[in-house]
């Protein structure tokens, strides 16, 4: 992952993790104290170009969003393409934002080097750029605020590793080789396995974009091709989903085929309260959401940001799944 070269105070720190019973939803935002408005005397504008809008993770960003937005009492759009493989759709949203001349954007970058014209082109107009979930490859973006996504996958293939006696056949199911989110969910699982685990053995890697059919396809096929698979790893809902979907679809017993996904949403809770997924790992969407808005006022302000805000990442499973500090991380 690359991230800016800036460096100094963090603006808006991002530990609101635990803060999300009575998620508000998009109300006009009140206006408090701080910050003031923009030189106009205008409330502040923050638009919000996301990766996209149909998995339930990207809506509890963006009510983690319009919650700081309305204790800072600035406004925000939120916008993202409907499925995570239109980068040019992406691209022209961000465009858009530019044109309408915001006072800071929030990015999250589907292609890491397709948005550094348009970062160049935020610069020259004076916009300052600050990112969640995925960063652009540019140095002006100034900062991330995301999962350690390396960390995740590890965490991932750790449990993984466990749930099937430190031994077998594993394959997995990727949503991306291009945004770093994907690339490293896959690299730190990966890289785990291959360091701490000798016995366990990655047959397949596979890319479905996140979408359910075409990881449900996947899935059917690395279980056909490996009849000693005794693991699958989705990278982000839109995958798990699809490999809990293979599975029901060819009548596998519950628990037969160890299932480990990411992100969480009601479906993947319901897989693993039926006992059909193992566990999962969730991000704290919304304090992403939150978390990019903090940055985005900081920023306006001239307030220098750290590179990289790790919003954090957890394991959960049956086990744990209504322990309060794990529900407060889970959307559904």
């Amino acid at each position: 992952m690359r991230f800016s070269k800036r460096t100094a105070l963090v603006a808006g720190a991002a530990t609101f993790a635990l803060a999300l019973a009575g998620c508000s939803g998009g109300g006009a935002p009140a206006t408090s104290g701080e910050p003031e408005a923009g030189g106009d005397g205008e409330t502040l504008q923050i638009a919000l170009v996301s990766k996209g809008f149909q998995h339930q993770f990207w809506q509890a960003v963006r009510t983690g969003a319009e919650e700081a937005a309305e204790e800072l009492g600035v406004e925000v759009t939120f916008e993202g393409p409907a499925a995570e493989t239109e980068i040019d759709a992406q691209l022209q949203m961000l465009q858009a934002a530019i044109d309408r001349g915001p006072d800071a954007i929030g990015y999250a970058a589907l292609d890491p080097q397709a948005c550094i014209p348009l970062y160049e082109a935020a610069e020259s107009a004076g916009i300052p750029i600050v990112e969640f979930d995925a960063g652009c490859e540019s140095e002006y973006g100034q900062n991330l605020a995301a999962t350690d996504s390396m960390a995740a996958g590890a965490l991932a293939a750790q449990n993984m590793a466990e749930l099937i006696g430190g031994e077998g056949q594993v394959g997995i199911v990727g949503h991306s080789q291009i945004n770093s989110t994907g690339v490293e969910r896959r690299d730190g699982f990966v890289e785990e396995i291959e360091a701490n685990y000798p016995d366990i053995e990655i047959v397949d890697i596979q890319y479905g974009d996140g979408d359910h059919l075409r990881s449900a396809d996947i899935a059917k096929a690395m279980i056909a091709a490996h009849p000693d698979l005794v693991g699958l790893y989705g990278t982000n809902e839109g995958s798990a989903i699809g490999i809990v979907n293979a599975v029901t679809e060819l009548g596998l017993p519950a628990g037969e085929l160890t299932i480990v996904g990411f992100d969480s949403g009601a479906a993947q809770v319901d897989a693993i309260r039926n006992g059909v997924m193992a566990g999962a790992i969730t991000q704290d969407p919304i304090g992403i959401g939150r978390t990019v808005v903090e940055n985005a006022v900081a920023a306006i302000n001239g307030e220098e940001l750290e590179d990289f805000t790790d919003t954090g990442s957890y394991w959960y499973d049956a086990e744990n799944l209504d322990d309060p500090e794990i529900a407060a991380v889970l959307y559904e």
